[in-house]
């Protein structure tokens, strides 16, 4: 049976990794069952350093993988941890938090990326490796073909999510699990008042806020007792970590108009529960050890290499093993960056998982065909 426990360690063939807590505690609420807390739990393999749960997901054996931290280092260390210990993990799923780009470069609202929608992986760009001159950096590495590198299977799968006929059963389930991790989360919550705090709740779309690539997040308000050195070309470690609010952040310079938040809005001032219901987009990540905070920035590499997310972990997974990227838009890698959207972006990108592990199969060893790899069934 497909939901039975695995009798050896070796057996998991799906593993998650996430690179903070926050990521893994949303993944958490949608197992259907944990094997951590039995006797005869699975047990790592020797000077292994990971930490793993392991469980299952509807008809998945998973391994849950918590890196000790952010970028591609702590990722591509973990993921050879992870094959010394389960052999047979067929894919691994980068799941998480990162920065979205605003739009994809069409003008219809359609393509128009907010703060909660999901980033699915198709190739992933090194855009902090490559040559550093006097004028400017020139990326050096693109490993945007190793998608083709690695498996053939992955590859198709996430061809037939960029048609119509695959994006959108996926859309749909995102939404459902989505209100099911709320609702698992808020099941022991006592208080109406709490249950409204939760923390994976949808934040609403005034909360949602695009400024202009030109207007940076630094003070500008008088509020504080002595100059802080905030000016257009810097901003200070105070400012850095205050809200927009907080800071004086001027919001005649948001970007206007945004149709696909306008009509989110409207949704939302109906008292619709769609309103919260992620995109799911699929395209190329960037990847890299820096935290982009820079619009500017932002929209050359996005320019330039045709990326719609930036991440740190990605490209350190890539090139060990099969590997699919799913990332909630916690917010549009600018300045303006907070924490505000973090777990509802956790909880969206954990939903999106398990509607992306629902639409295929993998096969175990039993099940191969003489002569031919294993992989995955649409």
């Amino acid at each position: 049976m497909a939901d039975e426990r695995p009798a050896a360690r070796e057996d998991p063939e799906t593993a998650i990794i996430c690179a903070l807590p926050l990521e893994a505690s949303a993944v958490n609420y949608l197992f259907d069952e944990f094997w951590d807390d039995r006797r005869d739990r699975f047990y790592k393999a020797p000077r292994d350093e990971n930490h793993y749960s392991t469980g299952r997901i509807g008809k998945h054996h998973v391994v849950l993988v918590q890196l000790p931290g952010m970028g591609k280092a702590n990722a591509a260390t973990a993921a050879t941890f992870l094959l010394s210990s389960y052999t047979r993990v067929r894919l691994a799923l980068v799941v998480g938090v990162r920065g979205g780009v605003p739009t994809l470069g069409k003008d219809d609202d359609e393509n128009e990326i907010l703060l909660g929608d999901v980033i699915i992986s198709n190739a992933v760009v090194q855009y902090d490796l490559g040559q550093h001159y006097p004028h400017r950096f020139f990326t050096k590495t693109s490993i945007e073909d190793s998608l083709n590198k690695t498996n053939k299977d992955v590859c198709a799968l996430l061809r037939s999510l960029t048609t119509d006929h695959g994006t959108h059963p996926i859309q749909e389930k995102t939404a459902r699990f989505l209100r099911e991790l709320q609702d698992a989360h808020t099941t022991g919550l006592l208080t109406r008042r709490a249950k409204e705090r939760a923390k994976y709740q949808f934040p609403g779309t005034a909360r949602d806020k695009l400024f202009s690539a030109k207007y940076q997040h630094r003070h500008y308000n008088s509020s504080t007792a002595e100059p802080c050195g905030c000016s257009d070309n810097y901003c200070c470690p105070l400012a850095t970590a205050s809200f927009c609010e907080d800071v004086g952040c001027n919001d005649s310079h948001l970007v206007t108009p945004r149709e696909r938040l306008a009509f989110k809005h409207a949704q939302e001032a109906a008292g619709l529960d769609c309103a919260q219901n992620p995109c799911v987009y699929i395209g190329t990540f960037a990847s890299g050890d820096n935290v982009m905070k820079s619009a500017a920035e932002r929209d050359r590499i996005a320019k330039e290499q045709n990326v719609i997310a930036f991440e740190m972990e990605g490209a350190g997974v890539w090139d060990i093993m099969p590997c699919i990227i799913v990332k909630g838009v916690g917010d549009y890698a600018d300045s303006h960056k907070s924490r505000r959207w973090q777990n509802f972006a956790a909880a969206a990108a954990a939903a999106a998982t398990k509607a992306l592990l629902e639409t295929f199969d993998i096969k175990g060893p039993n099940h191969t065909p003489p002569g031919r790899e294993r992989g995955f069934d649409n």
